[in-house]
């Protein structure tokens, strides 16, 4: 309280519910102007009569109603006033109204499912999901991020050392949404999805589900925040060289050469195949191992060498679609990009291991 019976701002401040700011700024729009203001001080003084028209203030505020309004409601006749506020609660009703009517849009657009093919579904799920961790170390790459966009549905895994994606052009789009559904369950419901011609795909908060004919499938969803694979894929340094190869040589070649890493020597002859990747020219035994392990390629660029474990590359392999696998190569240490070369939906990156003396060769 100040002299005279006249109240502090901090004292109206707290009488009409306002805050010492919101009074300033009432001050300086002529709403509620104090009765003195000191000279020296600056400091502002209000009567006990204000108390009343800061709490109408704040109420009248409190519903939206403008600050021209607001003068007018608290300096005009009773008639005036009430006819500017009944004018201002038809106005909030009708924006009540619309925006109802956008969030019913909104939410149906969240909401809603995007239509598939449930084989293309299904075979998706199987190319993708065996990127996933086995272990659940981290709890989010044990799962597969599924995302649903106006043009796509896309399906997508990693493990750290190997990234699949898959993405899908669905019958009928869906909202944009994006969940992180846990890869065991979603690989569960195969079988169901190859009984069925087209799906319904749409996230809830329980989790993902699925819909065909009548039935329904869940999957649980895990919460955490999946890795940020675009800008991955954003960063991946040029690829130098191309290589075109037969997918079932491949796999025959990593099949006989068990757990031990994978040593690939790339020219313009094709592709050469180590069983512990240190295969070179002038090693012993190696022109029968050459003619062995030689697998024809379409090879484009420098070539190169470089090394994986089978265990990493052989599932990319066997998830791809079509006799004949594409490989992008930037460098010996950096993810190589694998493609079916028929099927071009799916992109599968696979981390090289290390390789001693791994270096490129004469084009």
């Amino acid at each position: 309280m100040a002299g005279d019976g006249l109240i502090t701002i901090g004292g109206l401040a707290r009488a009409c519910g306002l805050t010492a700011s919101a009074l300033r700024f009432y001050d300086d729009c002529g709403l509620l102007v104090p009765v003195r203001v000191d000279e020296v001080t600056g400091y502002r003084y209000y009567s006990d009569a204000q108390v009343d028209r800061g709490v109408m203030i704040r109420r009248l505020r409190g519903i939206g109603v403008p600050l021209d309004v607001v003068s007018e409601i608290l300096n005009g006749d009773g008639t005036r006033a009430g006819r500017l506020l009944e004018d201002h609660v038809a106005e909030l009703a009708r924006r009540a109204r619309n925006a109802a009517a956008v969030a019913r849009v909104i939410k149906e657009e969240i909401g809603a499912g995007a239509v598939v093919s449930a084989a293309v579904l299904a075979a998706a799920i199987e190319q993708v999901r065996s990127a996933a961790a086995l272990d659940r170390e981290i709890p989010v790459l044990s799962g597969v991020l599924v995302e649903s966009r106006a043009d796509s549905v896309t399906l997508t895994a990693t493990d750290r050392y190997r990234l699949s994606t898959r993405a899908m052009v669905p019958v009928r789009p869906g909202g944009a949404w994006s969940v992180v559904v846990d890869a065991g369950e979603l690989g569960g419901i195969g079988s169901w999805l190859r009984e069925l011609d087209e799906v319904t795909v749409r996230a809830l908060d329980d989790g993902l589900v699925v819909t065909g004919r009548g039935s329904e499938r869940r999957c649980g969803t895990i919460d955490a925040a999946f890795p940020d694979y675009q800008a991955m894929l954003a960063g991946l340094g040029t690829v130098r060289t191309r290589v075109v190869a037969g997918r079932s040589a491949l796999l025959a070649a990593l099949e006989a050469g068990g757990a031990a890493p994978v040593g690939f020597a790339v020219d313009r002859s094709g592709l050469v195949v180590s069983c512990n990747g240190q295969l070179r020219p002038g090693s012993p035994g190696y022109p029968e191992l050459l003619a062995r392990l030689h697998i024809p390629a379409v090879v484009t660029g420098p070539g190169i060498e470089l090394a994986f474990s089978p265990k990493t590359l052989r599932p990319a392999l066997a998830s791809a679609i079509g006799p004949e696998i594409m490989l992008d190569i930037a460098a010996a240490n950096a993810p190589v990009i694998v493609r079916s070369a028929t099927d071009g939906e799916l992109t599968t990156l696979v981390m090289p291991t290390a390789i001693t003396n791994s270096k490129e060769c004469g084009a």
